[in-house]
């Protein structure tokens, strides 16, 4: 990982709901096929997005609270938040133009 940061239950109100750039979460588990798919996109789309999006991942297994919380079914699911506010979001894996629209939308 290089691009994108994890988060936890401990820090994700600082690390997302508060962040002054919107922050794109992936909701992900170890065991997920796709959400191995989506990473690599990921990174890619944080090192050409540069400061203007934060893009983090969040392990479902080991913080169940925070995906409880934003009523995460499957995995990967991308939420996109702003102004701590959830504004977008997405289940399964997508096409690194798909994330692209996805995080834009929330400018």
């Amino acid at each position: 990982m290089g691009a994108t940061k994890s988060v936890t239950d401990a820090n994700f109100v600082n690390d997302v709901l508060q962040a002054d750039t919107p922050v794109l979460v992936d909701f992900w588990a170890e065991w997920c096929a796709p959400c191995r798919k989506v990473e690599p996109l990921l990174e890619e789309i944080a090192n050409e997005m540069g400061d203007k999006v934060r893009i983090v991942k969040l392990n479902i297994d080991e913080n169940p609270e925070t995906a409880r919380a934003y009523r995460v079914m499957s995995v990967p699911t991308l939420t996109v938040f702003k102004g701590g506010e959830p504004v977008q979001s997405v289940a399964g894996a997508r096409p690194k133009g798909d994330l692209v629209k996805l995080i834009e939308a929330a400018f």
